[in-house]
């Protein structure tokens, strides 16, 4: 009964070390691994975007399905909805996506891209596929600068230094800036608008669509390149911002990026209209909810099921004591290695040399046909004879003086010598 409270006690300690492991909460993600999303209350989140409009009585949605399913949202109102997307995504846009979101477009709805083309937070540090993104849903094409180089001598080492300088992390944000072109009602108090680079912001030049031609509302100081673009698309538009931070949570208190957000939720939503944040392409997706998961009751009752079975099975179901094995029956090479080890102990290796010398010549002389003890003639033909090498003989005939002195003998070297002495005699 003791061993058996022993084992009870052991396995629960094991079962409490395995849930301290593995089982735990978790803590507020790094800022490393901040991301756009409505979900994400660190820098680079849109939680505080997601919150201020609640707080202020507007519709908000996080959309985490495809595009596809727009035209299919009974709570959305066909026409004035705001959709709010970040590039670059980690999960890549479908062809058919951008046709239902330009349908979507044209029947009166606004898209607000917010593409990480002039500033470059750590979420989008690898550009990754943002070229085939904004051509796909925006219809403009982008194109990645090179910085010029100092001299062609230089080429290699030039290139390597830029990549070193692009890929290194900045030591502290870089804060980038956008000011108004003109007056407009989306620029109604505001004075300029700022971004944030946790990298060093790659160069892209942005051409227009060929069927259209895109109003610029504001550039990017000190550059003077366009920063917000404004594109009709039948009764809708599309506004592409190149800063991918203008609304996350560090940046929204900045400069006036609050009020252009709020003048453009006031200046694009209908009576009744929607904003959406895009989280799908984010990665948050309604197929899989790691909170709903982590909820649900039936994971905790399964959890306590298998515990139990398994201190069952520990406690009443394992043989606490292994049964004593019976000593195995000794056979022949034991008792020769037995043998050995007990001489190895006690003989002298000048007297193992002796008898292994007398055996070796008591088989030549039998292969002589000599009847004398005396090893003479034995030596004599070894010496006379072609197949057995001098060196050999030679050797043979030191190591029987050291045994016949009492000096040591490598018993190994000289069994393998004497073999292959007479190996070379039977040849």
């Amino acid at each position: 009964m003791r061993e058996r409270l022993t084992t009870l006690a052991l396995a629960c300690a094991s079962l409490l070390l395995f849930l301290m492991l593995f089982v735990h909460a978790e803590g507020p993600p790094a800022e490393d691994a901040s991301v756009p999303t409505t979900a994400d209350r660190q820098g680079n989140g849109l939680r505080g975007a997601s919150a201020w409009l609640e707080e202020e009585g507007v519709r908000t949605r996080a959309v985490r399905e495809r595009f596809s399913v727009l035209r299919r949202m009974r709570d959305l109102p066909p026409k004035g909805n705001l959709l709010i997307v970040t590039l670059p995504g980690t999960v890549p846009f479908a062809n058919d996506e951008a046709v239902a979101l330009d349908d979507w477009l044209r029947q009166g709805n606004t898209l607000l891209l917010l593409a990480a083309l002039a500033d470059r937070p750590r979420w989008a540090q690898d550009p990754g596929t943002i070229k085939s993104d904004v051509r796909l849903l925006t219809g403009f094409e982008i194109e990645r600068l090179r910085r010029p180089r100092a001299s062609s001598a230089t080429t290699g080492q030039g290139a390597a230094n830029a990549l070193a300088e692009e890929t290194r992390g900045l030591s502290r944000p870089r804060r980038e800036t956008l000011l108004p072109n003109r007056a407009h009602r989306y620029f109604d108090d505001v004075r300029s608008v700022a971004g944030f680079s946790d990298y060093l912001p790659l160069h892209w030049k942005l051409k227009s669509p060929r069927d259209a031609l895109p109003l610029c509302l504001a550039h990017i100081a000190p550059s003077a390149d366009c920063g917000l673009s404004l594109l009709p698309d039948g009764a809708g538009s599309i506004l592409l911002s190149a800063f991918g931070t203008l609304l996350s949570n560090r940046a929204l208190g900045e400069a006036g990026n609050a009020r252009l957000f709020a003048n453009l939720v006031r200046g694009t939503l209908g009576s009744d209209g929607v904003v959406l944040f895009d989280d799908e392409h984010r990665g948050l997706s309604d197929a899989y909810d790691p909170d709903k998961f982590w909820r649900d009751r039936r994971l905790y009752l399964t959890f306590a099921i298998l515990a139990a079975v398994w201190l069952i099975w520990v406690v009443g179901g394992t043989r606490l004591a292994a049964p004593a094995a019976a000593a195995p029956a000794q056979g022949e090479a034991d008792l020769v290695r037995t043998t050995g080890s007990f001489l190895a102990r006690v003989l002298r290796p000048s007297a193992a040399a002796r008898r292994m010398f007398e055996h070796f010549f008591a088989r030549l002389r039998r292969t002589l046909r000599e009847r004398t003890p005396d090893p003479s003639p034995c030596w004599e033909w070894l010496e006379h004879n072609p197949r057995v090498p001098q060196a050999d003989v030679a050797q043979l005939r030191a190591w029987y003086a050291d045994a016949w002195s009492g000096r040591g003998v490598p018993l190994v070297r000289l069994h393998n010598l004497i073999v292959r002495t007479e190996m070379q005699i039977a040849a």
